[in-house]
């Protein structure tokens, strides 16, 4: 069975819930940037921008170098795979339950027929 690391699960689920956070990950997805430019790009304060990058950061999503006055952005070592083992067992599950209520709608449209 597979062991979580329940808090950095809840630390990735948490930076990840946020839109904007999730829009950060899939532009630093195709290129470095600067908190700067994020926050250009998503018209937000360079403090919201901060704090948004700091919880990606804290989650080891993003990380950031400070070069000069410029804090640069790229996507952390974090590759989400415990996060993705996590949903993975769920969707067996899941898809478990649903093959389960399938066979009962099968066996009752039998039923119904036969009748």
């Amino acid at each position: 069975m597979v062991q979580f690391n329940h808090a950095a699960l809840d630390s990735s689920f948490a930076a990840l819930a946020d839109p904007t956070r999730r829009g950060i990950l899939d532009r630093l997805g195709r290129a470095d940037a600067s908190i700067t430019e994020l926050a250009e790009l998503f018209g937000m304060t360079l403090t919201g921008m901060k704090k948004h990058v700091g919880v990606l950061e804290d989650a080891g999503l993003v990380a950031t170098e400070k070069v000069g006055r410029v804090r640069n952005c790229r996507l952390g070592a974090r590759r989400l795979e415990q996060e993705a083992a996590w949903i993975a067992r769920y969707r067996q599950r899941w898809e478990a339950r649903f093959d389960a209520l399938d066979r009962v709608i099968d066996t009752l449209q039998h039923q119904e027929r036969t009748r």
